[in-house]
């Protein structure tokens, strides 16, 4: 496994603020949650330049393709360094990376991460990190490699951020998308845990605008949280071992998934939809969760108005056979995750209203909201 390193150990660096034994004594402190993560199919072990793993089982594939997917967790850490607690922000991370990867089908095999902070505090790079290694349990990807890196002078004592990569693969004749998407298609909603990590810029703006701090109390948030920090720091629910038993079980019945991220729930959609269907999703089938109520009445915003920033309590949309739907949900909800249907897929010409077409530059299909929240 490639290390979590600060750089060379030369006094002068010291000197100009790089602390690499700060850098070492985070890596002792993860060693052991990162090392839980590797199967027989990692090879060597924490400090090498690169990641090795074992492809041997690629054979298996008739036409294996590699699905890869890189992202960060965006400015939810900034809540994180205003309260001081780390630990949840890896399983965002995952979350954020891996969870685009079962979208086409894919199996994850490993990952790597990369935080970027002002100073390393071993304590709290060792916690970002446990996270990480627990969403990577919890979705069956070796970490491993990654990276600690300081910048004084670029970023402040207390600010990090945070990015990851992973690989997963998929045989080329099971790959879920558009291609196999069809009229009649029912199309189910997975419940989020909150707001994931998308729409924390509109979050942050809003809560610094109505004077809250975030260590103040937060009843009103339906969160098992205290506080307003720890409320908005809840992790962001992790979607891909789920899925993968769902698709082993259903098998061509599950034609296209989408990870509900930046965008909102109608572009998201219309990225895994053929071009020429669209889908009425029906708001009435579910109600927000208080977060996002409380939020948006703070924002003096409709709840109608968040719908391209925030999931609004669907954080994955799977679109299934007809015949296989309600199985589908109730395999769903055995694995704790409620599901229920919003939509079905239609071919008929387009009917007048605003669609969501496409997005992302997908010419796909298209989406929109219709309806009153319950």
């Amino acid at each position: 496994m490639a290390s979590h390193s600060s750089g060379a150990s030369a006094n002068p660096y010291s000197e100009a603020g790089v602390d690499t034994a700060a850098g070492d004594l985070a890596v002792e402190l993860m060693k052991s949650a990162v090392r839980r993560t590797h199967g027989p199919e990692v090879l060597g072990g924490v400090g090498g330049f690169a990641g090795l793993f074992d492809a041997s089982a690629l054979r298996a594939y008739d036409k294996p393709l590699l699905a890869t997917s890189t992202d960060g967790v965006g400015t939810k850490v900034a809540i994180a360094q205003a309260i001081d607690k780390h630990d949840t922000i890896g399983l965002d991370l995952v979350g954020m990376v891996v969870d685009d990867i079962v979208v086409v089908g894919a199996k994850p095999l490993f990952m790597t991460d990369y935080i970027a902070c002002g100073r390393v505090f071993p304590e709290r790079i060792a916690d970002i990190v446990r996270g990480i290694a627990a969403g990577c349990a919890e979705t069956g990807t070796a970490l491993v490699g990654g990276e600690t890196a300081e910048h004084p002078g670029l970023l402040g004592p207390n600010d990090y951020d945070v990015a990851g990569a992973a690989t997963g693969v998929v045989d080329a004749g099971r790959v879920l998308g558009a291609e196999r998407v069809q009229a009649g298609d029912v199309v189910l909603a997975l419940a989020s845990s909150g707001l994931h990590s998308n729409g924390y810029s509109l979050v942050r703006h809003i809560v610094a605008g109505a004077g809250i701090s975030y260590g103040d109390r937060a009843p009103d948030l339906g969160s098992r949280a205290t506080t307003w920090g720890e409320a908005l720091l809840e992790p962001t629910r992790l979607y891909t071992a789920p899925l993968l038993r769902l698709i082993t079980q259903m098998g061509d019945r599950v034609h296209a998934l989408s990870h509900v991220t930046g965008g909102g729930i109608a572009a998201n959609l219309a990225r895994v939809l053929p071009y020429g269907t669209w889908v009425d999703v029906d708001r009435s089938t579910w109600s927000p969760s208080p977060v996002f109520r409380v939020l948006a009445d703070l924002g003096h915003l409709d709840l109608t108005a968040t719908e391209g920033t925030w999931n609004l309590g669907i954080g994955f949309l799977a679109v299934v056979s007809a015949s296989k739907a309600e199985a589908a949900a109730s395999a769903l909800a055995h694995e704790g995750i409620a599901t229920w249907q919003v939509g079905v897929v239609n071919d008929s010409p387009l009917p007048e209203g605003e669609f969501e077409q496409g997005a992302k530059g997908v010419d796909g299909g298209a989406v929109r909201l219709v309806g009153t929240y319950k």
